[in-house]
């Protein structure tokens, strides 16, 4: 008498079975799912983006902000015809607007409420602002975009333990975590070093390095009183968000952007000037 043939699971049979296998903490749900992709179940997207969720309900807001030296800001004091050329180049829809110092910041302003000035409306920049929302540097990101849901508002300041405003976070820098973003040829890994040498002299890093970290490697002494972080460095030199391709001296070395976008910087390319150059 012939065996029966051997029952292959249907697909919803595999699905119910990975499911009914309970994950006791984050390690096994990752694994979980990196099984449900290895048996087709989801594609690499689903998993990037399930694998973008867990990290959300685990991490900080400090991670993701814009430092406060790479934040674009308006100051109350200019007349519109002042600030408006920075606001086109730029190109983001909403601006903290400060008095004084970014310590000292006021209100938000939409950048579609300047219409009203081009339209020949009486137009008082006060008038225009919308609330700030200010959250702590320690606020979860998935707390944060529930916020940002459930207020209906796109950007926050962030502050520090002692008041003071450390950056900024929109909601698109939290969905990015979840969605991805677009990745190129500059890009570092995950679980690589913030300055990587490429040879020749030559190194690329991250923007959000540490100076006193790039001090250690490189064997400099570039004073991090003003500024935090090597991206900061170099926009404090430039006196703008330089953009790619763009090159920033200080002292012997000179800073290439390599990536960076209308808001902040990224990865920077970072060589030492030869004597006679």
């Amino acid at each position: 008498m012939d065996e029966p043939e051997s029952h292959k699971p249907t697909l919803l049979e595999r699905l119910s079975a990975l499911l009914l296998r309970e994950p006791e903490d984050r390690e096994q749900l990752v694994q979980l799912l990196h099984g449900a992709y290895e048996n087709n179940l989801l594609d690499a997207d689903a998993l990037s983006m399930m694998e973008g969720v867990l990290q959300v309900s685990e991490r900080q807001v400090r991670e993701i902000m814009i430092p406060r030296a790479q934040m674009d800001v308006i100051d109350i004091s200019q007349p519109p015809e002042a600030f408006i050329p920075f606001v086109i180049e730029t190109a983001h829809s909403r601006f903290p607007v400060i008095e004084g110092d970014k310590d000292h910041i006021i209100g938000i302003l939409l950048a579609k409420d300047l219409l009203r000035y081009y339209a020949g409306e009486e137009f008082d920049v006060r008038d225009m602002l919308r609330p700030v929302v200010f959250v702590p540097e320690s606020k979860r990101q998935n707390v944060l975009l529930r916020e940002f849901r459930s207020n209906r508002n796109h950007i926050a300041l962030v502050v520090n333990e002692y008041g003071g405003v450390s950056g900024l976070v929109t909601i698109e820098d939290v969905l990015e975590q979840i969605v991805g973003d677009i990745e190129d040829e500059y890009d570092f890994d995950v679980d690589e070093d913030n300055i990587i040498a490429d040879g020749a002299g030559q190194y690329r890093i991250k923007a959000d390095t540490e100076i006193a970290d790039f001090n250690a490697v490189l064997g400099t002494d570039f004073s991090d009183e003003d500024c935090d972080t090597v991206g900061g460095l170099v926009l404090k030199a430039a006196g703008r968000l330089p953009k790619c391709g763009d090159r920033v001296q200080l002292d012997a070395f000179i800073f290439t952007v390599l990536r960076a976008d209308s808001r902040r910087l990224y990865t920077l390319q970072v060589s030492q000037q030869t004597p006679g150059n």
